[in-house]
This record gives structure tokens, C-alpha cells and sequence, in this order.
């Protein structure tokens, strides 16, 4: 049942995007109180998963996915550069999430 609380990680992690990506788009009141409730849900979830993830961990997994993300709408949806390092970090960013998420899941059987 561990993959329910990755599975908390993980959308946490979409809400962080969400909130990040918003954050230099946000224009209107309503756009704002839509990111505030991005913020608070983020968190919310992360805290619930630290209740039966090591804490250290999930966050990290958290900022990576959130890292990953952010980056990728960055690259696919608003036209940031591309580069063959950039692609190379983001795969070797994505090897340390699932490093991280493998050796928890290890440690708690």
C-alpha cells in the first residue's frame, strides 16, 4: 500500500507546478486566491504523506517532481530553450526521485 502514499507525493507535486507556473502569471484577484489554494493544497498533501514516508525523503521527491515539472512547462508549454544538458539533468534528477522511492519502499518491508 506504499504506492498510495507516493501517489500523495505526486500530486502534491502537481499542485506545485501549478502554483510555481501561476505565480508569473497571475494577474487578477481570482487568478491569486486560485494560487493561494494551489500553495495550501501542495503542502497538504506532502504533509500527508510524510505521515508514512520518512519526511526527508518525500520532500525531496516532492521538489524534484515539482522541479520536473516546472521545467518541462517551461520548455513544452511556454517555449524555454531545450538543450541536450538540460535533458541530461532532468534524466539524471529523475534516476535520484525513483533512487529515493525505491530504497523507502525497501526500508519499510
Amino acid at each position: 500500500m506504499m504506492w498510495k502514499h507516493w501517489l500523495t507525493v505526486v500530486l502534491g507535486a502537481v499542485f506545485e507546478v501549478s502554483w510555481v507556473v501561476r505565480f508569473k502569471h497571475a494577474t487578477t484577484l481570482w487568478a491569486w486566491l486560485i494560487t493561494g489554494v494551489a500553495v495550501y493544497l501542495s503542502f497538504y498533501f506532502l504533509i500527508r504523506a510524510s505521515r508514512s514516508i520518512p519526511a526527508g525523503t518525500a520532500y525531496a521527491v516532492f521538489v524534484g517532481l515539482g522541479t520536473l515539472g516546472t521545467t518541462s512547462v517551461g520548455m513544452f508549454v511556454f517555449g524555454e530553450p531545450i538543450s541536450w544538458l538540460k535533458i541530461a539533468l532532468i534524466l539524471l534528477l529523475l534516476a535520484g526521485i525513483g533512487g529515493l522511492q525505491w530504497t523507502t519502499t525497501k526500508e519499510a518491508n
